[in-house]
C-alpha cells in the first residue's frame, strides 16, 4: 500500500511539472489545495491508465517498438496521457492536454520526473 501512495504522489508531482513547464497542458481551478486535490485525482486516473492499457497497447505495439529500438514508447506514453485527459475530462476533472504533440513531451516529462521522484522518495510495502 505505501509503495501505491508514494507511486501516486510522484507521478502528481510530475503531472505538476509538465502543467508547469508545457502552456497547452492546463490544470484549471479555484483554490490550490482545489489543485491539489485534481492533481491527485488525476495522478490516480493516470496511474490506472498505465497499470490496465499501457501494457495491451506495448503487446500490440511491439514489433514497432522493435523496429524504432523503444522510441515508439514516447508515443505510447503520449496516448497514454492523451487518454487520461480524455479520461478527466469525462469525469469533469479541470486537467485537459491540447494536441498530439504536446502530449510527446508532456509524457517525455512526466516519465524523466516521476523516475527521479521514484529514486529520491522512499519504496517498500
Amino acid at each position: 500500500m505505501k509503495n501505491f501512495v508514494v507511486k501516486t504522489i510522484a507521478n502528481a508531482g510530475a503531472l505538476a511539472v509538465a502543467v508547469w513547464l508545457l502552456d497547452k497542458i492546463t490544470l484549471t481551478g479555484g483554490s490550490t489545495g482545489k489543485k491539489v486535490g485534481t492533481l491527485l485525482l488525476v495522478a490516480l486516473i493516470f496511474g490506472l491508465v498505465n497499470f490496465l492499457v499501457k501494457p495491451v497497447v506495448k503487446l500490440l505495439s511491439l514489433p514497432l517498438l522493435i523496429l524504432t529500438l523503444g522510441l515508439f514508447t514516447l508515443i505510447v506514453n503520449a496516448l497514454m496521457l492523451l487518454l487520461t485527459s480524455w479520461l478527466a475530462d469525462t469525469l469533469d476533472l479541470s486537467f485537459h492536454v491540447e494536441g498530439f504533440w504536446t502530449a510527446v513531451l508532456g509524457g517525455l516529462i512526466i516519465s524523466i520526473v516521476s523516475w527521479a521522484l521514484n529514486v529520491v522518495l522512499p519504496d517498500g510495502d
